[in-house]
């Protein structure tokens, strides 16, 4: 039985009562006292005298009492109702508790129990409560509703003993000996989980159960409950308790609840007097509303008599009564919150069933109750999430739970242990009689098949193979000996299992579970009765009379008829069937009602599309092959294109079942390499049949996975089932619940797992025990290659037992130990260990991270060495090296030698980082005085060690001490301490942490020989030194005489502190580099550096920074060494990279007057082989500038003076250009945005020519007199750059008017300066009439660009550019007037200015020129526009002789090449004489005009144009035999046919063409020996295109 004697006995009664009789006993404490002493020895009561609290005494003699054993408990039951005047609910919770041992618990309970109530209630207390006030008639009343609801408990008992106790079982037994029923054998128990709500929720926006993100909470899940915990009271006395049970299709979820009723009629749940029990499947037939009176009595159970009495007294005793509501899922209508009654529910109050379950799940009606609800795990409507006390699962079985029913099952067959044994050895199989309803249908085919076959038994592969062999073994069953054989027998009853099928697909489509007498033929009726497929039970759908209802034995069955219903109905078409196909979710919206209720029926589907099911189709539907062929092809493309979709975790295993019911291989293979990216699974539970289909399909891909499990409920079978999944990559489990066991149940299934090369085992509760287990079985598989067990529990592992196992995987590279608490002793254990370990490469332990990375397979650590040295030593394996990092691990002083000691032991060390200890001084000098025998070859990390001064003198002496040592870096404010190592020789030093500010000789000399030699380096900064302090530093440097590089930077060392310095700076010979930005100097010591220059020669650069003239100052000194090159890169701006042999001075951000500008140059003037200042940011004035430039001529090795980050006057400005004429080595001169100034020098004072580069620096007209003075003192210019300032017209105007005074060549770039249409005019008429101006570039777009470029020298060339101007007629008109003044342009070329047709024509007729070639270039839109003879009458309005014609429409360009001069007469008589002439004769003086003016044409080209006949004939009759004409292209054309043979005569007559091209024409088949024709008659032809 499932509630054993330990579950529901008399102890859960007691404890049920026990609160409310201490209280009302501690109110009798002297009765109880002498009571007491009747029923227990008095040796007993002695302990009770120390006792004064009321409560606590009843309580312990209550506790002596029961444990005096059953017999005395009930006595003193029995006296305490009999004596004492208690509350009747406590006192009907007493007598109860008084019932009569295990026997026959129905009788004892009925005999016993419920009779003893009646005689104490309606005898005994009579004599004993005459003292109360009730008048008589109370008490009559009270009588006669205590006698109704003692009748209806026991009606309520018979009526549930005939529907699901013993009775019943008997007697069906009896009649139906052979009638196959579901669940018929004996009950067992079922496994049951708490959970938790979240993952039931529905919701609108995510898939349900299967939530991206982190697992949800798991606390409070996974506990394994017994049914007797259900009903364990929870909450306070008088609230309604809501159980929520849910479980997957065939858990045995409806036989549990029968259960529990036959249970309560046998007298095991005393806490309940009353229980009913509904099944939402039959409440769905009910289309009136009803009162909660008419719900109990009408739809359950009516009394007999005195309904109102009964009534009363229910509520009066609600809180023990209990109401079980089966199969949730099932209810067609909507359930929600707004299903509750409004303005309050009364019990005389009409309402649906949902508004009903709603109020008594929130307590409106009958408040007290308990309320238990079954469903599958599809539907939990949100107000029942917010009102149930206790969610839990029910899983089903077992593998002990289902031997133990196997054993039930065969319990009279002389086979039952094969059975059991033949279950065990099949895994698959073993999987699905987890499920009960399964374990059932695979009993039954198991049965039929050993008592034919014994010794060879197959059983079938799917659930729907077995639901199918089972039918035909029910039908075959009937028939007995006499049975023709399963073919004979479907056939036989082939329309009955038709007409079984129809009514299942109708019944799911309408939402119908239950079928009354007129829904089924009678044939079917008679079939389905006969063989168990449909159950019979009385249906109330109100007082009158109940009707009979059938249903299917179970949803799945009838999920199972519906599926192969589509598939042998000849009504059911592909597209049909496609429709009901879907994996789509059956809930649309939150609180709507699923539209089908379907579960399993596309998992039957697939199923009755494998193979193996065709013939059984076949059969059935009448069909040949094809026909069934044909549907089932339609289910497997389906289910591919499912696989292609966005699934949720959820859904890929309803996908994966469906692919493993198919048994196709080859499905499986195409949805495997499809799914191959979503083995993603959170928060919702899997089986061992999950995981059976989902191995399945992962086995059939040919890729590799990764199976991610966060959140997921799985049992330990599951793992096993993991153990033949082949293709697995990456495996991952993430869930409090995954502790030791599961861990030593997945090391079992490990080495199935050929491929796994990642395990996750995060977020569980592993201790060291179960990572011990779990590692021994990794070390077996020797392709995995990284471990991840962070975040469980295991605080102290048996680290040498595991790194002794990690050393024997030879692929292994990494495992995770983070975040488990790890003591200190144990992280220095596995810091010894690792070291031990020769394939591990790396300990990284920092807080709770806890990393160990391995090298790879050839022993090689992954890790990037030098590429110079591989290469020359490929030859060499390389040697070991191990990383060590214990960080922030409180590692004190006391645990120095132990570090030590465990760093002494590893000859390969690489890195070792200590940092965020507590070492302190003393632990890290400790460390320091063994260094010389620690193998560290690149990196000693001691910061954040609470160290104070002593303790960086002792790192600093750590460079005499150990030769090994190549760089110190110390910060006390950042708290860095730093040690670098040269790597045995055999590399060069590490380069620091940050880009240099200069490079040395030595390093560039190293480089150039490929052998480096060490250089030492301190880097002391950010530690804001005090006195007391410096003196114990400086005699530490003083001492270290080898380093190469000393950096004190931002240590408060002051005007003394430098000093001191520099007292023994002279000892370091090696010293190349010294730093001391941010010392808290004055000016006098920049000064006092500065003279450093000239009396220390081995000073090579100098950098000095800081804020203002009395505070913080920063000093960087270079010092050559072999020989010196300076690379020195500026961060703001970019200029070009400077080189210098000499030296540096650079005085940064600092404010500097006139007077300290003087005495500085003073000083530098003294300095030798000074190459470059570097004065930014030091808000120099006019004056101070001014003073600097005076001292130019004495800087005789200056090549670089810089000025950044300086605010400049237009004043100022002058000054900088007007020092060209201080200095003669000045070869530019550059002032950028009114800020940046850089002048440099040549080494000589030969003439050179010089730039002069102005740009933003807000030059206007007030500046143009002053800086043309300067320009024109000196005259041998290179470039004058005034782009970006303020010139305007009147500035350009100015400026252009002393330009003639400057005889210079250069180029003058004035872009940028808000120039207008008249500054233009007014520039070209300075073009036109300056002599040294040869070419001026406009455009007055975006571009903004003016260019001028002069010349002293005679040069013909004179070329004008102007390109978007958007000129108006006025000034081109003024433009036309000036160029006919310039008569010596070469070149006019003009881009869409807004140019005209007419302005065309002006334009042409005024440009001329004296002598020689003029070339004039017209863009404009229109020339697109205009014929080719419009175009050439343009042409013929220029004056002189034209040379050269170009017409390219495609960028509408117009260019004429004419040559001067012309003597033939003026255009305007020619116009005018052409005026008189009639169109024929206007059309023959145009083309004898054209033969004129072309008459030295020697380039024609067209491109892009449409050329009619009359311009086709044109071209041949006129142009082309022109005398001149060398060059002839027409490209892109299109010209009519009888223009193309035009053309063909037209090139026989050319005589002088040398180049022709005609790219792009499309010439027709017959055009093309026409041409080869004429090209053989062109004799000077020496290029065709």
């Amino acid at each position: 039985p499932p509630f054993q004697n330990d579950d529901l006995d008399l102890e859960a009664a007691v404890a049920s009562a026990r609160p409310q009789l201490v209280e009302f006993l501690s109110h009798h404490l002297g009765w109880l006292l002498t009571t007491s002493r009747r029923f227990l020895p008095g040796m007993a009561l002695n302990g009770l005298d120390g006792i004064t609290d009321h409560r606590e005494k009843v309580s312990v003699l209550l506790d002596l009492l029961e444990k005096a054993g059953p017999a005395t408990w009930k006595q003193f039951a029995q006296y305490l109702c009999m004596e004492c005047d208690l509350p009747l609910d406590l006192e009907i919770l007493l007598i109860s508790s008084a019932g009569e041992g295990n026997g026959d618990r129905a009788t004892a309970i009925q005999k016993c129990s419920f009779d003893m109530f009646l005689t104490s209630q309606f005898s005994g207390f009579a004599g004993r409560r005459r003292h109360r006030s009730s008048s008589v008639s109370d008490t009559d009343v009270k009588q006669q509703r205590l006698d109704s609801a003692g009748k209806y408990r026991h009606l309520l008992i018979d009526s549930i003993h005939q529907r699901y106790g013993s009775r019943r079982a008997a007697g069906a037994a009896a009649q139906q000996q052979t009638q196959p029923l579901a669940f018929s054998q004996a009950f067992v128990n079922l496994v049951i989980r708490r959970s938790k709500a979240s993952h039931l929720k529905e919701r609108t926006d995510k898939p349900r159960q299967d939530v991206a993100g982190a697992p949800e909470p798991e606390e409070c899940a996974d506990t394994a409950v017994k049914v007797s915990d259900l009903f364990c009271s929870v909450v306070p006395s008088g609230t309604t308790k809501v159980i929520f049970l849910f479980g997957k299709p065939g858990t045995g979820k409806t036989m549990l609840m029968h259960r529990i009723c036959q249970k309560w009629a046998e007298g095991v749940l005393p806490q309940f007097l009353f229980t009913f029990l509904f099944e939402f499947r039959q409440l769905n037939l009910l289309k009136r509303k009803l009162t909660l009176k008419e719900l109990l009595f009408d739809l359950f159970l009516q009394p007999e008599d005195s309904p109102d009495a009964v009534f009363q007294n229910l509520l009066e005793n609600a809180w023990r009564t209990l109401i079980i509501f089966d199969g949730l899922d099932e209810f067609a209508a909507n359930m929600d919150l707004s299903s509750s009654s409004k303005g309050g529910s009364t019990l005389t109050s009409h309402m649906s069933i949902s508004e009903l379950f709603v109020d008594l799940c929130h307590g409106k009606l009958l408040p007290g109750c308990t309320v238990l609800v079954t469903s599958r795990p599809k539907r939990l409507p949100n107000f029942l999430l917010n009102t149930v006390d206790l969610l839990a699962e029910i899983w089903g079985f077992d593998h002990e739970k289902v031997e133990e029913y196997v054993s039930h099952y065969f319990h009279q067959h002389s086979f039952k242990e094969q059975a059991i044994a033949h279950l065990k050895n099949n895994t698959k199989l073993l999987s699905m009689c987890l499920i009960p309803a399964l374990c059932y249908v695979v009993c039954v085919c198991l049965e039929y098949l050993l008592l034919k076959h014994q010794r060879s038994v197959e059983l079938p592969q799917t659930m729907t193979q077995f639901y199918i062999k089972m039918l035909l073994i029910f039908i075959n069953k009937q028939q007995g000996e006499h049975a023709d054989g399963e073919v004979t027998q479907l056939n036989c009853n082939k329309k009955a299992i038709l007409g079984l099928c129809d009514l299942a697909l109708k019944g799911l489509e309408d939402k119908k579970l239950v079928f009354y007498v007129g829904d089924i033929p009678e044939h079917v009726k008679e079939f389905a009765s006969l063989h168990g497929l449909l159950t019979v039970f009385e249906v109330k759908t109100s007082g009158t009379c109940p009707e009979a209802g059938y249903a299917f034995v179970h949803l799945s069955l009838q999920e199972f008829f519906a599926a192969l219903c589509l598939m042998v109905s000849k009504r059911v078409d592909k597209n049909y069937l496609k429709k009901k196909f879907s994996l789509k979710s059956k809930w649309t919206l939150k609180n709507e009602a699923k539209t089908e209720l379907m579960e399993s029926f596309h998992i039957f589907l697939s199923g009755l599309s494998s193979k193996e099911c065709r013939t059984f189709l076949m059969l059935l539907a009448e069909q040949d092959e094809a026909w069934v062929q044909d549907k089932q092809d339609t289910i497997l493309q389906s289910l591919k294109k499912l696989a292609a979709t966005h699934l949720t975790g959820p859904k890929v295993i309803e996908l994966c079942h469906c692919t493993f019911e198919t048994q196709d291989l080859k499905v499986a293979q195409h949805i495997g390499s499809l799914l191959n990216f979503k083995y993603e699974f959170k928060n919702f539970r899997l089986t061992p049949l999950d995981m059976s289909a989902l191995v399945f399909v992962i086995n059939s891909g040919q890729d590799l996975t990764y199976l991610d499990f966060a959140g997921c409920l799985m049992d330990i079978d599951s793992l096993e089932v993991l153990a033949g999944c082949n293709n697995i990559e990456h495996l991952s489990f993430r869930s409090r619940r995954c502790g030791d066991d599961f861990a030593s149940a997945l090391s079992t299934s490990l080495r199935g797992m050929g491929s796994l090369k990642k395990l996750e085992l995060t977020g569980g509760s592993i201790t060291a025990e179960g990572m011990t287990n779990l590692v021994q079985a990794s070390s077996q598989c020797l392709q995995l290659e990284e471990i991840n067990l962070q975040d469980n529990r295991i605080r102290d592992p048996e680290v040498k037992r595991v790194m002794d196992l990690f050393s024997r995987m030879e692929k292994l590279k990494k495992i995770d130990l983070s975040n488990n608490d790890l003591s200190l002793n144990a992280v220095l254990i596995l810091a010894k260990e690792v070291i031990a370990c020769q394939n591990a490469a790396e300990l990284r332990v920092r807080k709770d991270t806890v990393m160990i990375y391995f090298s790879g397979p050839s022993g090689k650590v992954p890790r990037s060495l030098d590429l110079r040295w591989e290469e020359r030593k490929e030859h060499v394996i390389p040697t070991r090296h191990v990383k060590l990092c214990l960080q922030d691990r409180s590692l004190s002083s006391q645990h120095a030698k132990e570090i030590v000691a465990i760093l002494r032991s590893c000859p390969c060390l690489s890195e070792v980082d200590l940092s965020g200890n507590k070492l302190g001084d003393e632990g890290c000098s400790c460390l320091l005085e063994s260094l010389p025998w620690i193998p560290i070859s690149k990196q000693l990390d001691l910061s954040q060690n609470c160290l104070s001064v002593n303790g960086i003198c002792s790192l600093l002496k750590s460079v005499n001490t150990c030769q090994k040592v190549m760089e110190v870096q110390v910060s006390l404010c950042h708290e860095t301490a730093v040690l670098r190592f040269t790597e045995n020789g055999e590399f060069a030093s590490l380069p620091p942490r940050e880009e240099p500010v200069f490079s040395t000789d030595d390093q560039q000399y190293g480089e150039e020989n490929q052998t480096p030699i060490a250089s030492k380096k301190i880097r002391l900064t950010d530690s804001h030194f005090q006195a007391s302090d410096l003196e114990k530093l400086c005699a530490v440097l003083k001492e270290c005489s080898s380093i190469s590089e000393l950096d004190l930077s931002n240590n408060y060392l002051g005007d003394e502190g430098l000093l001191q310095l520099f007292q023994f700076l002279p000892n370091l010979k090696m010293l190349s580099s010294l730093k001391l930005n941010d010392n808290q100097i004055s000016l006098n010591s920049v000064f006092f550096l500065a003279q450093s220059l000239s009396t220390l020669e081995h000073i090579k650069r100098m950098n000095l920074r800081g804020n203002n003239i009395s505070t913080t100052h920063g000093v960087n000194c270079s010092f050559p060494r072999v020989r010196s090159t300076s690379r020195w890169r500026s961060s703001f701006l970019a200029h070009p990279k400077h080189v210098a042999a000499g030296r540096c001075f650079r005085l940064r951000d600092c404010g500097v007057g006139p007077e300290d500008v003087t005495r500085l140059c003073q000083i530098l003037a003294q300095c030798p082989q000074l190459t470059e200042i570097d004065l930014s940011g030091n808000s120099l004035s006019d004056q101070s500038v001014e003073r600097l430039l005076s001292f130019l001529p004495y800087l005789c090795h200056l090549t670089l003076l810089s000025i950044r980050n300086n605010t400049f006057s237009p004043r100022c400005t002058v000054l900088l250009i007007n020092s060209i004429n201080l200095c003669g080595r000045i070869r530019m001169v550059e002032v950028r945005s009114s800020e940046n100034a850089f002048l440099h020098l040549g080494a000589s004072m030969q003439s050179q020519k010089t730039s002069c580069r102005l740009t933003d620096c807000a030059i206007g007209q007030g500046q143009i007199d002053e800086l043309c003075r300067v320009l024109e003192q000196r005259g041998w210019l290179a470039e004058v750059d005034l782009s970006r300032n303020q010139l305007g017209d009147e500035g350009l105007r100015c400026f252009l008017d002393r330009l003639h005074r400057v005889p210079v060549t250069c180029s003058l770039n004035l872009s940028h300066n808000r120039i207008s249409q008249d500054g233009v005019l007014h520039l070209i008429n300075a073009f036109a009439t300056s002599g040294n101006t040869t070419e001026v570039q406009v455009s007055l777009c975006s571009k903004a660009t003016l260019i001028i470029k002069l010349t002293s020298r005679d040069d013909p060339r004179k070329i004008l550019r102007l390109a978007e101007c958007n000129f108006q007629p006025k000034h081109l008109e003024k433009l036309c007037l000036l160029l006919e003044k310039c008569t010596g342009l070469t070149e006019y070329i003009s881009s869409n200015n807004n140019v005209t047709v007419q302005a065309a024509e002006r334009l042409l007729h005024s440009l001329r020129k004296n002598l020689g070639l003029l070339k004039m270039s017209i863009e404009e839109p229109w020339v697109c526009k205009e014929s080719v003879t419009n175009l050439l009458e343009l042409a013929v309005q220029a004056s002189g002789n034209i040379t050269e014609i170009t017409i390219c429409k495609d960028k509408t360009l117009f260019q004429l090449g004419v040559r001067f001069p012309h003597c033939l007469e003026k255009v305007e008589s020619v116009v005018s004489r052409l005026n008189l002439y009639k169109p024929e004769i206007k059309h023959a003086c145009f083309y004898q005009r054209v033969r004129e003016k072309c008459a030295q044409l020697q380039e024609l080209r067209w491109s892009h144009v449409e050329l009619h006949n009359d311009e086709a004939e044109m071209l041949v009759k006129i142009l082309l035999p022109l005398p001149e004409l060398k060059k002839f292209g027409l490209t892109s054309s299109s010209i009519m046919p009888t223009g193309i043979d035009y053309l063909i005569m037209g090139l026989q007559n050319c005589q002088a063409i040398e180049e022709l091209n005609l790219g792009h024409m499309k010439l027709s088949g017959a055009a093309i020996p026409k041409l080869v024709l004429a090209l053989c008659e062109m004799p000077s032809l020496k290029r065709l295109m």
